[in-house]
């Protein structure tokens, strides 16, 4: 198989897509404004090729910001595209769709991947899924777009997670993620007083949370915003650390990205060396896979904003490239097989 990636900065997608011919599968990325009219023009130009598509920044070896961007496999795969609908409320009432897409393509473990763009209610939508691939130990990867829509096969949805199921005819398929943080000492905190519809928590050991945050890494309100780029919470998930962000200050209490329940266990997580991180996932995945097609990867957009004010975005672009054909979407949350994660990376490699 190979893989394709076309940009257009200003919004074009007949430039974006030039030079692309026989794709099997499209992956579209586009922005806020031009969404719909893309998907009506991308089913337009390639009639009848699967695809799924979200809003979002995509990128290969530079990051497109405000246009559009296309991912496309061709030359050896088999694919099944669809969507999982009513997210907020119940995706698995639509799960035989996902069943008859399996039951087709006849995929394994080995070969076969599920990747997702999804509008939302990600944990819920994650654990619906699995209850499908975990049969055939099918992984996955995949992200939250923006603006509440994704698209499939020419269709707009709101509400949904697109997927598309990849089977790769050449080859292995494996799945990687990237966390770039670890223990911060050994803070512990209890959770309480939260909110699960909203994400939030209200008190961490007893005491106001946006306290405790604050008076640990001595900084303003106005400055957790951005603190939690290199400080976001984490929960640990057996030998796995799942990162929860902040996403905003409310009164004393903290919104999050992800779900925190009363009593849940947290830690405070910093980062790491990460550029030394992303060499030794680089090193894996070439001792896993010395002969590569594709790799396409979801970025956290928090990551983008740190990898940018560190000047270090570019540079980790070009690193990951030396894997040979890199390309991907930055997400508002990242998908690994039945994990919502935050502030990381996953990715699927095509041998």
């Amino acid at each position: 198989m190979r893989q394709f990636f076309g940009m257009s900065r200003n919004g074009n997608l007949k430039e974006a897509v030039r030079g692309l011919s026989n794709p099997q599968l499209i992956l579209l990325m586009s922005n806020n404004r031009q969404f719909e009219s893309h998907v009506n023009e991308l089913e337009a130009l390639f009639p009848h090729v699967p695809s799924i598509g979200c809003i979002g920044m995509s990128y290969d070896t530079n990051v497109v910001e405000n246009g559009v961007g296309v991912v496309a496999f061709f030359g050896g795969i088999d694919a099944a595209v669809n969507v999982l609908e009513q997210v907020s409320v119940m995706p698995v009432k639509y799960i035989s769709r996902l069943e008859k897409d399996l039951a087709r393509l006849h995929g394994s473990h080995e070969d076969t991947v599920c990747i997702d763009f999804c509008t939302g209610n990600d944990a819920c939508v994650l654990t619906t899924i699995h209850t499908a691939l975990r049969g055939r130990q099918l992984s996955l990867v995949g992200g939250t777009g923006d603006g509440g829509k994704v698209s499939a096969n020419g269709r707009v949805y709101e509400d949904s997670v697109a997927y598309a199921l990849v089977k790769n005819l050449g080859g292995r398929v494996r799945v990687y993620k990237e966390n770039i943080y670890r223990p911060m000492g050994k803070y512990r905190f209890i959770a309480s007083n939260t909110d699960k519809a909203k994400y939030m928590i209200g008190a961490l050991n007893g005491q106001p949370a946006k306290q405790v945050y604050q008076n640990i890494l001595k900084i303003s309100e106005q400055e957790i915003l951005t603190q939690t780029f290199k400080n976001p919470f984490g929960k640990i998930n057996g030998k796995e650390i799942c990162i929860i962000s902040i996403k905003e200050v409310s009164g004393n209490s903290l919104a999050c990205f992800r779900q925190v329940n009363d009593s849940d266990v947290l830690i405070l997580l910093e980062l790491e060396d990460y550029r030394e991180t992303v060499k030794k996932t680089i090193g894996r995945i070439q001792r896993d896979f010395p002969s590569r097609s594709a790799v396409f990867s979801v970025n956290c957009l928090f990551r983008y904003k740190l990898f940018s004010g560190d000047g270090y975005m570019q540079d980790y672009l070009r690193e990951m490239s030396s894997l040979g054909s890199h390309a991907g979407l930055v997400g508002y949350g990242e998908h690994y097989n039945n994990q919502f994660i935050n502030q990381s990376m996953s990715c699927v490699v095509f041998e």
